[in-house]
């Protein structure tokens, strides 16, 4: 495919403009990453985000693929001296892999088949006899092909071998294939019903014993906990579908009028169908369905793990970090204001030890000693009864002191890393777990960087969809969040320097290591000395890099470094000296520009100025900031304090396909039902909530035998 036809496909998926996805592509052919052509190069691609830019990405990817497998199709069928010229448009025309593959089916190198071992009697001919004979006698014709020395002893096998390879041919037939797999996308009903007791007696998929439901109707998260419960052996899954009006379009297309083999082809053609095709496309389908399911789950993954990113940080507080659990005790790590470790200890607060007392002496020592200001608490095992010693502790201390509760997935996956080894060779796992937990609450974003992001769990059978991509997806997640945020050069770890644009591990680890041998940062031109920091990396990442309190100002913003001369003209019309930058006099002056007539002052795009200037207004600002800061706590909640109508605030944990769930404080976070999500429809819950939001709920149902509480955001009405 050339790469005009390229564009205009592209450009007409997307609905943009030719030149947009023209100029897009060029950029990233060039080797230009999607955060910097988003932030950097808006007027190249007309103002485009990182999603359009990132599609357009994945579309040239996807189509240079598909040109690819075609030219090997139409090398693999010259070949075998069968391709015709329509033939070779057919596939040159195709617009999806499928229809490549539709194309080549026939000439496909086969395992030994019913037609392949009839074609090797002689039956061919017989075969396209039947399919195209006006006159004659079907029989006749079949006895002159009797010859036992190859396998034919009679006029019935003839006729069978002769009926083998006209199946074969129907169902490999392109447009049959596509026509049946269409048909039954629209009108199949998927059913399943009860194989085995589920192992472990808690009947999770019991909705799905006796279930059906219309293939096209069916939501992602009931199609892959429908194949999670097949691959474990719990369901019997099939599809269900009446074959008379398949079998009616295969007889108007295969059998002439005047045919004298319709009543053996009628027979062909169910045989065909039943034996071949429908197995097939019932194959394809499910392999469809599950495609789209895995594409929501990611979607809502990748949308709940941004979200979660982007937490806004808990800075210049003192962190008293606990990881709870009951026969090997509370391990606690002390925090200081900038993520560093102060001192870890052991506490046994919980059953079966009970060592209430000392545990309470040994962290009011620390808390006095190091000035805590707020003591998280990690959510797994023994989290509620930890919570409560926490709780009476508070009150015993004469200091303004708030806990919460943290979650910690993810967390004992990094303390046992190499990462984490590296970072605290002394430390035990646990300890590891509890600074941990301390740190992505001071700076989610740093932290959470260290860890696989399907370990954090925001998401909805992710084990279930393809690791490959799910991994890209999370990956361009945390990318765009780091790039998005910023990274202080000065005080990042490599874990987080290697998401910043252009930059690899290798670059990652060379910046901290020049930083830790020569010193702090004072100016971005310095990492260009940076070992593999070469022009091309240092254009994709400088802009993404801050320097706080160094040699230029300009150095703290998101301004990139191209643009500095831009910036020194402005500064010079506006009357404003770079020290300056950030007072209240600036900000009225910035505040007054016209951005339109500047723009072609300093001959400069519209777009990169406005970016500068919203940029100048805040000169350091971290976006994360704006959003809600964690829901802190003084006293604890159990469900048996819970009433119908009581309200609450609570804090998004996670949301799926069917609602969300809400820490409320308890063991177990409520669920709101999508319904209950608003009074307006709602097509899916991250239309209206996000993963970190805090929210104002009201209790609906209470099921204290499975500890299960049911929400809703809807305020009772007056």
């Amino acid at each position: 495919m050339e790469v005009k036809q390229m564009v205009s496909v592209i450009a007409g998926e997307l609905q943009i403009a030719p030149g947009q996805v023209e100029r897009t592509i060029a950029l990233l052919d060039e080797g230009s990453t999607v955060p910097f052509i988003a932030r950097y190069r808006k007027e190249a691609t007309g103002m485009l985000d990182e999603n359009q830019i990132r599609s357009i990405q994945e579309r040239v990817q996807y189509l240079r693929q598909l040109e690819e497998r075609k030219k090997e199709v139409i090398r693999l069928i010259a070949e075998q001296e069968k391709l015709t010229d329509e033939l070779e448009e057919q596939i040159r025309s195709a617009t999806r892999l499928q229809q490549v593959e539709d194309l080549y089916r026939p000439f496909r190198q086969k395992r030994r088949t019913r037609a392949t071992i009839a074609k090797e009697k002689g039956l061919d001919p017989l075969a396209q006899f039947m399919l195209t004979a006006r006159k004659g006698n079907l029989l006749e014709e079949a006895a002159k092909y009797i010859d036992p020395e190859k396998g034919v002893a009679s006029v019935e096998e003839a006729v069978q071998g002769a009926s083998d390879i006209v199946a074969e041919q129907v169902a490999d037939d392109p447009g049959v294939r596509s026509w049946v797999r269409d048909y039954t996308m629209k009108r199949a009903v998927l059913s399943t019903v009860k194989k085995e007791d589920e192992p472990s007696g808690k009947n999770v998929y019991e909705m799905y014993y006796e279930y059906s439901e219309q293939v096209g109707q069916m939501a992602p998260h009931r199609i892959l906990a429908v194949n999670r419960a097949e691959r474990e052996g719990i369901l019997r899954v099939k599809l269900e579908l009446d074959p008379a009006p398949i079998l009616q379009h295969l007889e108007r297309k295969w059998i002439r009028r005047d045919s004298i083999a319709a009543e053996q082809l009628r027979a062909v053609l169910e045989d065909s169908y039943k034996r071949l095709i429908a197995p097939a496309v019932e194959r394809e389908v499910r392999g469809l369905l599950t495609e789209k399911a895995e594409e929501q789950a990611i979607h809502i993954f990748s949308e709940n793990l941004r979200q979660l990113l982007l937490q806004a940080p808990l800075k210049n507080r003192v962190v008293l970090a606990l990881d709870p659990a009951f026969r090997t005790g509370c391990k606690s790590a002390v925090i200081d204001e900038t993520g560093k470790l102060l001192e870890v200890a052991v506490v046994y607060p919980t059953p079966p030890q009970n060592k209430i007392a000392e545990a309470k002496r040994i962290l009011s020592s620390l808390i006095e000693k190091y000035g805590v200001q707020i003591i998280a608490i990690g959510n797994g095992t023994a989290s509620r009864e930890t919570e409560q010693f926490v709780v009476d502790m508070i009150k015993e201390i004469k200091r303004d002191l708030s806990y919460i509760i943290v979650n910690e997935a993810g967390a004992s996956v990094y303390s046992a890393s190499k990462l984490a080894g590296e970072e605290f060779p002394d430390l035990d796992v646990a300890e590891r777990s509890a600074v941990s937990i301390g740190r992505r609450l001071q700076d989610p974003l740093a932290e959470l960087v260290k860890i696989d992001p399907k370990s954090i769990g925001v998401g909805q059978y992710q084990h279930d969809v393809s690791q490959s991509k799910l991994s890209d997806s999370l990956q361009f997640v945390v990318e765009s969040v780091v790039n998005y945020v910023g990274v202080d050069v000065n005080t990042a770890s490599p874990s987080l320097l290697q998401y910043v644009s252009g930059i690899s591990k290798q670059v990652a680890k060379n910046i901290v290591a020049r930083r830790e041998e020569l010193g702090k940062y004072t100016s971005r031109s310095q990492l260009k000395e940076v070992p593999r920091l070469g022009a091309k990396t240092y254009e994709q990442c400088i802009g993404f890099l801050r320097i706080i309190d160094g040699e230029n100002p300009l150095d703290s913003t998101p301004i990139h470094p191209e643009s500095y001369q831009s910036v020194a003209e402005l500064l010079k019309e506006l009357g404003i000296r770079p020290e300056e930058i950030g007072s209240e006099q600036s900000r009225v002056k910035f505040k007054e520009v016209n951005i339109k007539e500047m723009a072609q002052k300093l001959n400069v795009g519209e777009p990169t100025l406005q970016d500068i200037v919203a940029s100048l207004l805040r000169p350091g600002r971290d976006p994360r900031e704006e959003l809600n800061k964690p829901l802190l706590k003084k006293d604890v909640l159990d469900i048996s304090d819970l009433a119908k109508g009581m309200e609450l605030q609570g804090t998004v944990r996670n949301v799926v396909d069917f609602g969300a769930f809400v820490d409320i404080g308890l063991k177990n976070d409520g669920l709101v039902h999508i319904s209950q999500l608003s009074r307006r429809f709602v097509k899916h819950p991250l239309d209206v909530v996000s993963v970190g939001e805090i929210v104002t709920v009201w209790v609906k149902d209470i099921d204290e035998r499975k500890g299960r509480v049911g929400l809703t955001m809807l305020a009772p009405e007056e």
